[in-house]
């Protein structure tokens, strides 16, 4: 469970750090691009631990996919940019990808430890 928080966390704090460069950019405020250097660094890290018990392509498709669906609708929300039929179609496909790839990925299989001669043969 810890996994799964430390994941939710590195993509709120990729959201926060990308929206914060859209900030930067309209408010003509240059600190936001550091606190954008300091969010998606933050979110690399909380992503790399998360990673320990997750399955890489599953947590990455959920930081990235779920990163690119709510940066989009905070874009629209707070920027007023647009989002037209075809981009609700395509976030649409983007949380079914996404729901694909964690249903599709099973529990990781414990390996058995090798012995020094490169096998799992007993000694003669």
């Amino acid at each position: 469970m810890l996994y799964w928080i430390l994941l939710a966390l590195a993509i709120a704090a990729e959201i926060i750090g990308t929206l914060s460069m859209k900030w930067s950019n309209v408010s003509n405020n240059n600190a936001g691009y550091i606190f954008m250097l300091v969010m998606i660094a933050f979110s690399y890290i909380l992503l790399s631990f998360s990673v320990k018990r997750i399955a890489l392509g599953v947590a990455y498709a959920m930081w990235e996919g779920t990163g690119i669906l709510f940066i989009t609708l905070f874009s629209v929300l707070l920027f007023d940019e647009s989002i037209s039929p075809l981009k609700i179609t395509g976030l649409t496909m983007l949380v079914v990808g996404i729901a694909f790839i964690k249903s599709g990925t099973s529990a990781k299989k414990v390996r058995k430890p090798q012995t020094a001669r490169g096998g799992n043969h007993a000694a003669v």
